[in-house]
């Protein structure tokens, strides 16, 4: 079975990045609050990290966002 990403890791880095922004907490402060490093936010706020989706679950929660998956056949 072949798998395919569904999801494009740059964007939901950048919707990352701007939801940070908008609340006004540093890269830092996210990682302390999301209890990951801050080379794991810096890496997928640039599109270029495989978090685990327990991180990614983590940052989004200390974000107040809301993953949403939609599967098809």
């Amino acid at each position: 079975m072949k798998y395919q990403y569904i999801v494009n890791m740059k964007t939901l880095g950048e919707q990352i990045k701007v939801r940070r922004t908008v609340l006004k907490i540093r890269q830092q402060e996210l990682a302390d609050l999301a209890g990951v490093s801050i080379n794991t936010v810096v890496a997928i706020e640039r599109g270029t990290g495989n978090p685990r989706i327990e991180t990614f679950v983590s940052v989004c929660d200390v974000l107040g966002l809301q993953i949403v998956t939609k599967l098809k056949d």
